[in-house]
């Protein structure tokens, strides 16, 4: 894994319907394929012409980033997952002790953190939580004082009877603990509706509790990924299964099912880790799909 270039800020900005949707950037890097997508190869990325310049760099490696997305439906306003976070202990060295302008991005962009309604985690990993807290005098607190944080219940049990704390680091004690003990969370099946815009959709195997955002305005649809697919290679594969996915023929399946219905849908894609344009959608080709890029 390398660290080539950064990039950080506001990113793009999409209206779906009456909902709004903005990209706040942690992070966008390069990095080398073998350390999410190990079996992809440059016989299988580089006939993809449509994967650049956006997803895929000059030099060959994949273009990934680290986003939290704010959707604004009926009054609410709603980020969905919150990145990696500033100060933190991580074994992953690209992670570890993270220093970046996010909250002031944040602010910049017209989204004090007071001003947040609901945090959607997709799931718990450790780049999805990270800003639900911050460094108060030692201790961790609250990000969004006035906020609701949504994790879902299946996917919450799960990470708290698994000890990943040697490969993740101790993402529950510093970035789910605290919310718990604010009593600022609800525990929310993978369906639950968030507005009447807004919902959350069941797109496990990523992780056993994972679920992607669905938003429907105005005769317009659009999903949030999340996790269960991190890079555009794998709609012309989506069997390619990412190394950190819990289940791998079930995050397959998951796929293959998911961007058959977004194609019948022509819902817009907005990709949690997808850089550039950072969103499209699915036309099929060749037995999978190719991505369209808005």
């Amino acid at each position: 894994m390398t660290r080539d270039s950064d990039t950080t800020g506001v990113g793009p900005r999409w209206s779906i319907g009456d909902v709004r949707i903005t990209s706040i950037i942690e992070v966008e890097q390069e990095w080398n394929w073998e350390w999410l997508l190990p079996t992809v190869t440059p016989e299988i990325h580089e006939p993809l012409e449509w994967l650049r310049p956006d997803f895929v760099a000059d030099n060959g490696k994949l273009i990934l980033r680290i986003q939290a997305l704010v959707v604004e439906s009926q009054g609410r306003r709603i980020i969905v997952d919150t990145c990696v976070g500033n100060d933190k202990d991580r074994p992953t060295p690209l992670f570890d002790k993270f220093a970046t302008p996010f909250l002031d991005e944040l602010e910049g962009a017209g989204f004090g953190r007071e001003t947040i309604d609901q945090v959607v985690c997709t799931h718990l990993h450790v780049d999805h939580v990270g800003w639900n807290t911050i460094l108060v005098d030692g201790r961790w607190v609250p990000t969004f004082p006035n906020a609701l944080y949504l994790f879902g219940r299946t996917e919450y049990e799960y990470w708290k009877a698994e000890d990943e704390t040697e490969r993740f680091g101790d993402v529950m004690s510093d970035s789910i603990a605290p919310i718990i003990d604010a009593e600022l969370f609800d525990l929310v099946e993978s369906d639950h509706r968030l507005t009447d815009e807004v919902w959350l959709e069941p797109t496990a195997g990523h992780t056993p509790g994972h679920h992607s955002v669905c938003i429907s305005s105005g005769g317009q649809r659009a999903v949030i990924t999340g996790d269960m697919v991190h890079h555009p290679v794998q709609f012309a594969h989506p069997r390619l299964a990412s190394s950190a996915d819990v289940d791998p023929n079930a995050s397959s399946d998951t796929r293959k099912r998911a961007f058959a219905q977004w194609e019948t849908d022509r819902a817009l894609v907005i990709g949690t880790h997808f850089a550039g344009r950072g969103a499209g959608t699915l036309t099929a080709e060749n037995g999978a799909w190719r991505f369209v890029v808005e």
